[in-house]
């Protein structure tokens, strides 16, 4: 009875009364430190509300980080003192243009009428498949970590598979081999592009389970995009099919395949490589931390009485976590 009465406040949990449901290209989904467009200062506040139009350049100060959603399962991420323009925000030709600093994006769905691409110093890189790319306007460098991508620079172009890049200060423009291992493990913002594919990946199977009333889809369901998620502070993709993963390995699920797995209704499963599932009347993900994300034997935990349990790095921690800090939303442990 617990675990049902805990269930029932959950799902009516209520929404930021000026986020809608929906949401288009270059809507800020997250900020972190100190952001600004134009003479507006951004704050966790802004997210939901605020959309990056064209023309409009995204900031950040040395300390900030910010997330803008391009086409439905692409993230752009813009690291600390850098500077991003929306060009276009259609979804049939979305260009953004890196002035300054770091940005990367994380392509988890790309279909064929899409059309992503982001300018750099004078040439234009075409996003083709599901992966992970840095742009680098400070060091003039153009990666492919994951995925595939073809870069125009006048009458040149250039095929950039996954571990490749090249360097526009380089006149041949050609595409090259740099180590992505030393890479991922250096670079600041790929690790938090990384936290933050697994804590989106949390938000989506959390909201997908609400869609879902008595076995058939409910209200507020219109297919595969993205979906306000009122307990996470942000927008989620959720898929309309089969399991997505992400190019770092977190698993979206379609709603029906979250009702009708009853792993989910007592924990997640959620990363490709090993998933496992903590056991017990608990709602709501376990942190990066504990067993139930990279394998490691079922676990049986109890949920804090009149909210959730957020666990190391994704709400609270050391430097606050993704909304909330401290301990995030809900109950305490």
């Amino acid at each position: 009875m617990l675990g049902a009465a805990l269930l029932m406040g959950l799902v009516s949990l209520p929404a930021k009364a000026d986020v809608p449901s929906r949401t288009v290209p270059g809507a800020l989904n997250y900020v972190e430190g100190q952001a600004s467009i134009g003479a507006e200062s951004l704050s966790s506040q802004s997210v939901g509300s605020v959309i990056l139009q064209p023309n409009q350049v995204l900031n950040t100060t040395p300390d900030g980080k910010a997330e803008v959603l391009l086409t439905p399962g692409v993230y752009l991420r813009l690291g600390g003192d850098s500077a991003v323009k929306m060009v276009s925000p259609s979804l049939t030709n979305t260009q953004v243009e890196v002035e300054r600093g770091e940005a990367q994006v994380e392509v988890d769905q790309i279909l064929k009428q899409n059309d992503l691409q982001v300018l750099e110093d004078g040439t234009t890189t075409q996003l083709q498949k599901k992966g992970v790319y840095d742009f680098n306007a400070d060091q003039r460098v153009v990666r492919v970590l994951d995925g595939q991508a073809e870069m125009q620079d006048g009458d040149i172009r250039v095929k950039i598979k996954g571990s490749h890049e090249v360097v526009l200060n380089d006149p041949a423009l050609k595409s090259r081999g740099f180590d992505k291992s030393s890479f991922e493990a250096s670079n600041e913002l790929y690790r938090w592009s990384s936290l933050r594919s697994e804590y989106l990946a949390e938000a989506s199977v959390d909201q997908a389970r609400t869609y879902i009333v008595n076995g058939w889809y409910g209200p507020g369901w219109f297919g595969a995009g993205w979906y306000w998620s009122p307990w996470f502070d942000c927008y989620t993709f959720i898929p309309a099919g089969g399991i997505l993963y992400s190019p770092f390995g977190w698993g979206f699920y379609p709603p029906l395949w979250v009702y009708r797995t009853p792993g989910f209704y007592y924990g997640h499963f959620h990363h490709a490589f090993g998933p496992a599932w903590v056991a017990g009347p608990h709602y709501g993900p376990w942190g990066h931390g504990g067993a139930g994300f990279r394998g490691g034997p079922p676990v049986a935990r109890w949920g804090g009485f009149g909210g959730r349990e957020f666990h190391g790095e994704f709400h609270g921690g050391g430097g606050g976590g993704f909304h909330g800090g401290g301990g995030g939303r809900g109950g305490a442990r």
